[in-house]
């Protein structure tokens, strides 16, 4: 499953304050090493707001807590400053 075929590339996209989209096969696991499953072939979609309560997978909660990607938030806070 780990990606050894370059004809087979991994894609991470870093979506607009949401989740990380990873296209291509992947090996996930754990900090244990235990194997984490994901459907071949399938795109999987990784939390990063940290607030996900299917972790390390994406459940939506970035929509409800207002989470902001690092560009958009940098952004504000540069506006704000000279507001």
């Amino acid at each position: 499953m780990a990606n050894t075929n370059s004809s087979n590339p991994v894609t991470i996209t870093v979506t607009t304050d949401g989740p990380y989209e990873v296209v291509g096969p992947i090996t996930l696991q754990d900090e244990d090493g235990n194997l984490i499953e994901v459907e071949a072939g399938e795109p999987v979609y990784l939390c990063r707001c940290g607030g996900s309560t299917t972790k390390p997978f994406c459940d939506g909660t970035h929509d409800t807590i207002g989470f902001q990607g690092a560009i958009q938030a940098v952004q504000e806070a540069e506006a704000n400053k000279q507001a």
